[in-house]
Order: C-alpha cells, then structure tokens, then sequence
C-alpha cells in the first residue's frame, strides 16, 4: 500500500482511560492519501461508482474538563470508488475552533458535560459555550460536502472528491444550522433548521441548488428545545418539539442539563417547502425523543413518517461505569431504548397515529435513496454494544412482512453508519460482488436468519458500504455487504491504512450526482458573467 502522508497537526492530548479516548475510540491525528486500497478477500462490485464519507470525532487536545464523545474534532475519512478500484483519503475539518486550538497548542474550549465558565473563549451554537467542531454529520448538496454540528455551528464546507477545506457556507445563518439537513436530489434544494435559548426558538431554511439561502422562516417554540433531525417529504418539511430538553430553572444558572417534561407531548411541525410561518400544521403524539428519521412520505390524506421512538428517553445511570454513569447512559440505545416506529399525520382531520414496527433496539437507519421521499419498504438499521456507543451489527427490516434479517460483527470489531448504495445493474453477475469464504476475520459475522432471496431487481437490491475497527487487531477495513442478503457478512472487504477512529453520520454520493451538480455550477457561473 503506498501512502502519502501529510504534515501532522499538532496534539497535546494525553494518555488516557477515557472510554471515550481509548479503544475504538481512540482518536487519530495523521492524514494520509491512498491511491489505491489493497482488496483483503472478494472484489468490488463492478457497479459501484461513487463516494462514501465518514464523519468522526478526533479529540486533538488534552480535553478542559471531562469530555463526551461529541466534543472531538471533526475528521473525514474518504472512500472514492470507480471501475472495480477504491482510494482512501482522510483530513481534519479545519473550522475556526480548530485553527484556533492549531495555534494555541491546547483546548480553548470545554465540552459538554463541563460546567459553565470552562471554555476560555466564548463559544458556539445553541449551548453556547461548545467549540464548532462541525463533527456530527456530513452531506453533500450541489457538489459540496456539509460538515455540521448538532448544536447548530457553522455549516463547513469540503470538496467531496479531495476533501479540500472550502471554509464555512456563506449562506449559514446567524443562528448557525443543526446537523441533518435533508437533500431533494430532484429539485436540488437543501433543507435545514436551527435552534436557540431565544426566541422564536427555531427557525427553518431552503438553499437552493446553487448555494443560495432562498427561504427562513421562524417557527415559534414555547422555549428552549433540542430537536435533532428533520424529514422531508415532496411537499412538506417536518421539524419536532420533544417533551426531553433542558432544565428551565437550571438553564437560568448557565446549566446545560437535559431531563423530560412530563405531561407535555410530542409534537410535530408541517410546514409546505416554502411555506410561512401561519401555514404549519402542529400534529400531537405521544412524549418521547427521536434522534433520528429514516424516511418520510405523502399518501392521500396523510404524511407518514418513520424514525427511532425511544421508550426511555432520559435512562437510568449505569453504575458500573463510575463517573461516567450518566454520559454512558445518554448514548447506549440499549438505555434510552429505542425502536423502529411509524407516525402517520392525517391532514383533514388532524389525528395522529402510531405503530411499533420493530422490537429490537436499533438506531442509525438507511434506506435506498432511490426512495428517498416515497413509500418504502426496507430499513437497515444498526445495533450496538450494550451500554456502548459502537455498532456491532446490522438488522435489515421488512415494513410490510414484518421479516428482520441480522448480521453480527465478532466480538471487538465495530461498524460505521452504513449507507445503501442501490445496484445499478441487476442482471450483471459482477453487479453482485464475490462471496467472502468465512473465516476468524471481521468479514465473519452471526447469521441469525436465513439469506433472503429474491433480491435482484427489488427496492433491497444494492449494498451497504461501511468501515470497520478491529480491535483484536488494531486495523480498519472499508467492507460491503449485499443488501438483500446481509446475513452473509461482507462481500469484499479493503485494508485502510491505520485504525480510524469511531463516530457518527455518513453519506454516500454517486459520481453522476457529482457531475450533473458540477455542470450546473458551470451553467450557473456562465448566466452570471452574461448577466
């Protein structure tokens, strides 16, 4: 494997025991190109053609005070694949904070589990006192990737195909934006929304497909919230107000502390694409919190939304990881239990209803993005490490016959949030990839059920592209599995250069989109000059 490594960054973070710092999540501070990655088993299907970016969180500093797992700095880990051949490229997202930090040799600023007067500097987003790391989620909109923050930062801005730093959207509003914005790859537009501890609380914004900020609006909330995702469906974006956020009292103290409002319900904003503020429809449920939507749809009279219902939304400590009882409980599904549910908001009587569609705990879902914003049927969910915040396998779901397919990782190997990619030819047999004779690698996993046939041709038809962290043997691979058929494991499976470290969000772009998005920059930038 030959690689190219970069000047290093400079690092003042310390030995440490932090189940956040150690482990699979032990941060990595070196950037490194690959021209090309070395195929461990199987071959790459032929049809793939397109980028897989990987957000995560590499703490660079030794922390202030007592670090979460959502403070590290932001790093994307890059796959470029095309014509049966895969490159690797990673780069830190140099936000101001970073730069800043850069020059300074330390942390700046606390976390977000510090106490208030931690941070050196004033901070960023709905908080306030956080450093924009810009290290929760990344998309790619009109031939740009998004890095963005889930507490509403900047919006940073990288070249998808060199992972070239682009500095921050000028379009961002003041109040910054969430991460999870939402791309209607059809119109081009990007929806996002924001929020703050003032009023009106949140506001909700479209950019067009040439970068340009086209829609804000407010959308009055009874106070501080903290709303993680939002849907989109053809004609409506959907935002939340959840009974979990924080402490009024204690906010008045500067005390950042989470807790759920019993007797206030869930409730859900529709608002038309490009509607005012006296044109949202609020939809009651019942309380909970949801970190995550997998898909949103119209059918007749009514918007059907699915996502993540959690059944205990503030969990119980765990007492057997000590100090970090509480931080621990906070990210491991298996606490806050969450599921795979549907909403379904009827729009003449203003009724909602509700349907348990999984019993397993399982969180970070995709689904074929051709069906992105239709009725759609499949779901591939991850599942984690008791009382962890690592993937350890996967559950593809079947809505309509209720069928659940599971593939398990071995023990010590983690996954990433894995995007399906849909396959482009279902009659080529190179379309399909090798099969991976098992073995003691990470390409072996539990097959709890058996493999699904018919899959060719089907919504299901395509793969899951993923990294994995080996911890017995201290290495990272890129690996794909067939879709259809994920209780096989991997199809093929690729050598990264170092062991990454863990993290959140994804995104997998096809190179086409990556061309009709530039040739429209191209045509826009021309109508400019004429103009």
């Amino acid at each position: 494997m030959q690689i190219t490594r970069h000047p290093p960054v400079k690092t003042s973070l310390e030995p440490s025991n932090h189940p956040y710092l150690t482990g699979p999540w032990t941060p990595l501070h070196e950037e490194v190109d690959v021209a090309e990655l070395p195929v461990i088993e199987g071959e790459i299907p032929a049809d793939i053609d397109g980028i897989y970016l990987r957000n995560t969180e590499n703490q660079v500093h030794q922390p202030l005070g007592r670090h979460h797992p959502f403070d590290g700095d932001s790093m994307i880990h890059q796959v470029n694949i095309s014509g049966g051949k895969a490159s690797y490229r990673n780069r830190f997202v140099r936000t101001h904070c970073f730069e800043a930090e850069q020059i300074a040799g330390r942390s700046l600023w606390g976390g977000l589990m510090d106490p208030a007067g931690t941070s050196q500097r004033p901070g960023f987003g709905a908080h306030g006192s956080l450093k924009d790391t810009g290290s929760t989620d990344i998309i790619v909109h009109a031939g740009i990737a998004y890095a963005t923050l889930y507490q509403c930062g900047e919006a940073w801005m990288l070249d998808p195909v060199t992972l070239a730093n682009l500095g921050k959207a000028p379009w961002g509003p003041l109040d910054g934006i969430s991460a999870h914005p939402k791309v209607d790859e059809e119109t081009g537009e990007m929806m996002f929304f924001n929020y703050s501890k003032h009023a009106p609380f949140m506001h909700y914004g479209v950019v067009d497909r040439t970068g340009k900020l086209v829609h804000y609006i407010p959308v009055a909330l009874p106070g501080p919230r903290l709303p993680h995702d939002m849907a989109i469906t053809k004609n409506w974006s959907i935002l939340n107000d959840m009974p979990l956020f924080w402490d009024t009292e204690l906010l008045t103290r500067d005390i950042h502390a989470a807790r759920l409002h019993d007797g206030i319900p869930t409730r859900f904003a529709l608002i038309p694409r490009h509607g005012s503020p006296q044109d949202i429809r609020w939809f009651e449920a019942s309380p909970t919190y949801v970190l995550h939507w997998t898909n949103a749809w119209e059918e007749g009279d009514e918007v059907i939304l699915e996502g993540y219902h959690q059944s205990k939304p503030m969990p119980d400590p765990l007492p057997e990881m000590g100090r970090y009882s509480h931080m621990m409980a906070y990210v491991d599904e298996h606490s806050f239990q969450s599921r795979l549910h549907r909403w379904r908001f009827n729009l003449k009587t203003g009724e909602t209803r509700e349907e348990r569609l999984s019993e397993k705990i399982v969180e970070f879902g995709m689904i074929n993005p051709k069906f992105a914003m239709k009725k759609s049927r499949y779901v591939w969910s991850t599942t984690t490490r008791p009382g962890w915040f690592l993937f350890n396998g996967y559950v593809r779901h079947d809505t309509e016959t209720g069928e659940e397919q599971v593939f398990r990782l071995p023990e010590g190997v983690y996954a990433s949030e894995s995007p399906m990619i849909p396959r482009k030819s279902a009659s080529s047999s190179a379309a399909v990839g090798g099969q991976v004779t098992p073995s003691s690698s990470a390409a072996v996993g539990e097959q709890e059920t058996p493999s699904s046939s018919e899959a060719i041709g089907r919504e299901d038809s395509g793969y899951l592209i993923t990294f994995l962290i080996d911890e017995n043997s201290g290495t990272s691979e890129c690996a794909i599995l067939d879709a259809s058929d994920i209780a096989k494991g991997p199809i093929c499976r690729l050598a990264l250069p170092h062991k990454i470290c863990s993290g959140t969000h994804s995104v997998w772009v096809e190179h086409d989109q990556l061309r009709r998005d530039a040739a429209i920059a191209q045509s826009a930038r021309a109508q400019a000059v004429a103009c």
